[in-house]
């Protein structure tokens, strides 16, 4: 029986009373659990690797045009961001000389170019989402430095525990994890400039948070505002990056595989981009990006990691990263690096600190490494080993350490245990 259907004839006042009577409320423990399955489902949309739904994503799109009144686009599809790339910069209906700085646009919103107006419709909708939620979602959630279930039971209110699990989540991981080092890797020709895009699928952090505060009973939208949410929702379920233009938008492919591991030390289910055999994002046409444990690193640090490019790599964290691929003992074996002193380690108990002197011509400055214990366990449920540059005038391991953390050795040896 729908809600809209009435009683039947002869059914008794009781059980007419029961169906009217609201069911209670949610407890802040099913909110959150609701608010946990809703983060998974945008989670698996924002790191989808299938194709676009390109019908859905052309309406979409053509609405929104639509709505700050400009006809249809022409689309042209391509299978990646940096195939977009040459087409979006040679164009000036999608990458026009006026840039979306306040002092070089027109005083009239009329005149600005299309993909300024559309992230200014975009700011105002937003605008008017945050001030029913309540805060900027784009300040990002307060993190919690527990799980969900122990901030409920310490007293933390329910609306700051669904901020971290949704917003904290989605933004760390498709902001902060994949979205970054594929604009750095995939965009080399601008710096990670690339003129106004819109991430769809990526752009899930941010729309996700609105979405699961309406559907939680949170905040109430106006219609009008729900419905364009609703459009970048839309484009965030089914393609991948876009770039808006005067009559035509370019529209990227989403990837063919996506590869994460969990970020060591979260809490909340927070991902980042991750693959020792191959590369951690590829598309259709070949091009890929490779990142070890959330580094962005060239391919050779994958498949032919030698001490020979460590040392001509001027990258401090691609050479860590290339470095941790050989192992540590025998990259240190191989280029010769002279063993200075051995220390327990005070903020690991149970590791120790070793102190070698690195030759002036292997890093172009003197300099030592320290090598640790990382007192954190990986997602493998190791404890990873690394190695830290410290100046070149210790000698002992436990001042080296506690100057990494900008204390003295004396300091350093009091910490119970360092993270």
């Amino acid at each position: 029986m729908s809600p809209a259907t009435p009683p039947r004839e002869g059914a008794s006042r009781g059980a007419r009373t029961a169906r009217s009577t609201p069911p209670p409320p949610p407890s802040p423990y099913e909110r959150v659990a609701l608010a946990r399955l809703l983060t998974d489902d945008w989670l698996a949309h924002g790191l989808a690797a299938r194709p676009a739904d390109r019908p859905r994503a052309e309406a979409a799109v053509t609405e929104l045009y639509r709505l700050i009144g400009e006809p249809a686009p022409e689309f042209v599809w391509v299978p990646s961001p940096s195939a977009a790339l040459p087409i979006v910069l040679d164009d000036p209906r999608t990458h026009p000389p006026v840039r979306l700085s306040g002092a070089t646009l027109p005083q009239q919103a009329e005149q600005w170019p299309l993909a300024a107006r559309l992230a200014s419709f975009v700011l105002d909708l937003r605008e008017r989402l945050d001030a029913r939620v309540g805060h900027s979602v784009r300040t990002g959630a307060w993190p919690l430095a527990t799980t969900s279930e122990q901030a409920l039971a310490e007293g933390v209110p329910v609306r700051r525990v669904i901020d971290t699990t949704v917003h904290a989540v989605l933004r760390t991981t498709l902001h902060g994890c994949v979205r970054a080092p594929l604009r750095t890797k995939l965009l080399p020709l601008t710096g990670g400039t690339d003129g106004t895009t819109w991430y769809g699928q990526l752009d899930a952090h941010w729309i996700a948070h609105y979405d699961v505060y309406a559907r939680l009973g949170l905040a109430e939208f106006g219609r009008r505002d729900l419905g364009r949410l609703g459009l970048f929702a839309e484009l965030a379920r089914c393609t991948g990056w876009w770039w808006p233009g005067e009559g035509r938008c370019v529209m990227a492919e989403r990837p063919t595989e996506i590869h994460t591991e969990p970020l060591p030390g979260a809490l909340h289910g927070e991902l980042r981009l991750h693959r020792d055999d191959g590369p951690a994002v590829r598309f259709a046409d070949g091009a890929e990006v490779h990142v070890l444990h959330g580094t962005p690193v060239p391919p050779w640090v994958i498949n032919d990691p030698t001490a020979e490019r460590i040392h001509g790599e001027r990258n401090v964290e691609v050479r860590r990263s290339a470095i941790e691929r050989i192992g540590w003992g025998d990259y240190i074996e191989h280029a010769g690096l002279r063993h200075v002193a051995t220390a327990g380690d005070p903020g690991n108990p149970g590791s120790d600190l070793h102190l070698y002197d690195v030759p002036r011509e292997l890093w172009g400055r003197p300099v030592r490494l320290l090598l640790v214990v990382n007192g954190s366990v990986e997602p493998d449920g190791q404890h990873r080993r690394y190695g830290l540059s410290v100046p070149a005038h210790f000698d002992d391991p436990v001042a080296a350490a506690g100057w990494t953390y900008g204390l003295s050795g004396e300091h350093y040896a009091q910490l119970v245990r360092r993270t």
